[in-house]
């Protein structure tokens, strides 16, 4: 399968892509720095490019089976647009190269999955979290109705512990406290998503 992969260098990133390439696919990282990928850099194709241009995204997306995004703002709480602007990028580019499938990475919490959090996360979630959440959730819903082949998967609080392989995923889980999922298992999760139908237009809760 030919991946294109939206925040390849991040940490949820690059699991993706390790796993990937170790499955048989064939990757092309975009990315602004290469640099970043480390030593998958000679094992990927990678392009240099910002993921919220519809310009940059769409052509390298040409010739792909799906993009896969695992786009975050590492430690900060500012959403900045992000999200908003390189889901509407994505969009344009699946559409303009004949690409269905898109599985995007989210955050538990956003948009109505507020309503099933714990009373620790809704506090986590409309405080800290708040304007990061608000960016995420107009994204999400751009991406519902594309009309595109999406998955976009909504993991509780990640942790950079290895994969377990023995997280639940379901279009909801119930909350407790403020559950957590390792990076590696989310990676493991999106990978799976888009070489199967079973989250075909769903969006899945995955937590530990």
């Amino acid at each position: 399968m030919k991946l294109l992969v939206l925040g390849a260098t991040g940490p949820t990133g690059r699991h993706l892509v390790d796993l990937a390439l170790r499955s048989g696919d064939s990757v092309t990282a975009l990315v602004r720095n290469p640099a970043g990928l480390g030593d998958l850099a000679d094992r990927v194709t990678p392009i240099t490019a910002d993921a919220t241009s519809p310009r940059d995204v769409s052509a390298a997306a040409a010739g792909h089976d799906a993009i896969v995004s695992a786009l975050g703002r590492g430690n900060s709480v500012r959403a900045d647009g992000l999200f908003t602007r390189a889901s509407a990028a994505a969009i344009g580019a699946a559409r303009e190269a004949g690409v269905s499938r898109l599985v995007w990475l989210s955050s538990f919490g956003v948009g109505h999955t507020y309503d099933w959090s714990s009373t620790p996360q809704k506090l986590i979630y409309s405080t800290l979290l708040r304007s990061l959440y608000a960016d995420k959730a107009i994204a999400d819903e751009s991406i519902r109705s594309s009309g595109l082949d999406w998955t976009i998967v909504l993991p509780t609080r990640l942790t950079h512990g290895p994969a377990k392989g023995t997280y639940h995923a379901d279009d909801r889980l119930p909350m407790k406290g403020n559950p957590s999922i390792s990076r590696a298992d989310v990676a493991a999760f999106m990978h799976g998503a888009a070489h199967g139908g079973e989250w075909s237009r769903r969006s899945a809760v995955i937590s530990d």
